[in-house]
């Protein structure tokens, strides 16, 4: 399913994420195969930077895209810049780096990887010459808490992002309190990255809980399957782009999406993991 961004342009609700592949060359084939098969199984959305594997997850999609053999107007290919590439000097030549390992004419979607010390107005202004050039559709921003995204939106064209991609899932959800709301007002899509906690790692409680195994057994499903599902079935347009390299977990991954909890179970899950009632420190990893 997609749903339209406040450009006009269509998003899928659900993507996959590669931070931590392309690092190895012995995972290289078993990554691949991956993303292969996520592409296989009806996923079109793609979320890559190129930092990741120091551009080494961008040559892997590029390769799994070629093989997977997708008309490229089905497809929707995010990368990110770093901060300190964000400016007129390296801007572009980062974004032509990351779509020539990519093997794209353009992105879908291009991010700033998270906040630096080149001014947001400079790296807007490069967005939009970027967008009329015919290199990117769209941009955005990863790890922009509200301050952040308020600073933004002052500056010239900065009301023309159209994404924040952010941490979030069941034991991390203090962007609930204000981001999520501010978000929503101004018709910012919300894109989730670690949906998962890094399998547990960034919350133990998540896989070991008695509520969320209960639901999981409930359901026949997983417990990784209910907080995906969480995320789904709030209902308010937001992407999970949760990375895996094993099929099975893929598989189950985009699975999740077809999975409707109902209203008890989302009343329990919010009272296990709630919301805040107070402003939190935005989530990084």
């Amino acid at each position: 399913m997609d749903y339209q961004l406040k450009s006009s342009n269509m998003i899928p609700k659900f993507g996959i994420g590669t931070w931590c592949i392309g690092e190895e060359e012995r995972k290289r084939k078993k990554e691949t195969d991956a993303i292969i098969y996520a592409l296989e199984n009806g996923v079109r959305l793609i979320d890559t930077a190129e930092m990741y594997g120091n551009g080494g997850a961008e040559l892997l999609i590029g390769e799994a895209l070629k093989k997977a053999n997708i008309k490229r107007e089905e497809l929707f290919i995010i990368s990110k810049v770093y901060p300190h590439n964000a400016g007129k000097s390296s801007l572009f030549k980062s974004l032509k780096a990351s779509l020539k390992r990519l093997e794209l004419e353009y992105l879908d979607m291009y991010l700033l990887h998270w906040r630096g010390r080149i001014p947001l107005s400079e790296t807007v202004e490069c967005m939009e010459e970027a967008k009329k050039e015919g290199l990117i559709k769209d941009w955005g921003v990863s790890n922009f808490d509200i301050d952040d995204m308020k600073e933004l939106e002052s500056v010239k064209d900065g009301d023309k992002c159209v994404l924040n991609q952010v941490l979030y899932h069941l034991g991390s959800r203090g962007i609930d309190f204000d981001l999520v709301p501010y978000l929503n007002e101004r018709n910012i899509s919300l894109m989730t990255y670690s949906p998962l906690g890094r399998a547990g790692e960034l919350c133990k409680n998540i896989f070991r809980s008695e509520i969320v195994l209960q639901i999981a057994e409930k359901h026949h499903i997983t417990a990784a399957q209910v907080a995906l599902a969480f995320i789904t079935n709030l209902n308010d347009n937001r992407i999970p782009i949760p990375k895996s390299s094993n099929k099975k977990h893929v598989l189950d991954n985009i699975k999740s999406q077809d999975i409707k909890l109902d209203d008890e179970d989302m009343y329990i899950l919010n009272k296990e993991f709630p919301k805040p009632d107070r402003k939190m420190p935005l989530d990084i990893v």
